[in-house]
C-alpha cells in the first residue's frame, strides 16, 4: 500500500480520515496545512499527497503548486468543502495546477478509494 501525507487544517475530519486510510492499508503522516506539508516533505518521501484546499497559512492550492515545482513526480488528490467561492472552483483551479483527482467534501470512502487508485495508477 501507499504512504499517505494527508493536509487538513480540521483536526477531527483528518483524524477521521486517516483511521480510514490505515484501515485500507495505506501508512499515514499528517499535516495541518501546507506549510507543515512542505516540511515534512524535506525530511521524508510519500507517494501520495492528499490536501484541503482552504488552509490558514499555506492553502492547498499554494501547496499543490510548491509541490508541482519542488516534487515534479509527486501524486496529489485535492479535497474541498467549499467556502466563499463555489468549491467546484477550487478543485478546478486545483486540477488545472496538476492535482491527480479531486474530492468534493463530504465524500463516501468508495470514492476516496477510487480516487486513491487512480492517482497511484
Amino acid at each position: 500500500m501507499a504512504k499517505i501525507l494527508l493536509v487538513d487544517d480540521d483536526a477531527a475530519f483528518r483524524s477521521m480520515l486517516r483511521r480510514t486510510l490505515q484501515r485500507l492499508g495505506h501508512e499515514v503522516v499528517e499535516a495541518e496545512d501546507g506549510e507543515e506539508a512542505l516540511r515534512t516533505l524535506r525530511k521524508l518521501a510519500v507517494d501520495l499527497v492528499i490536501t484541503d484546499i482552504i488552509m490558514p497559512n499555506v492553502e492547498g492550492i499554494e501547496t499543490i503548486r510548491a509541490l508541482r515545482r519542488d516534487y515534479p513526480g509527486l501524486k496529489i488528490i485535492a479535497m474541498s468543502g467549499g467556502g466563499r467561492v463555489v468549491r467546484s472552483d477550487y478543485l478546478e483551479i486545483a486540477e488545472a495546477f496538476g492535482a491527480a483527482c479531486v474530492l468534493r467534501k463530504p465524500f463516501p470512502n468508495e470514492q476516496l478509494c477510487a480516487a486513491i487508485d487512480a492517482a497511484l495508477a
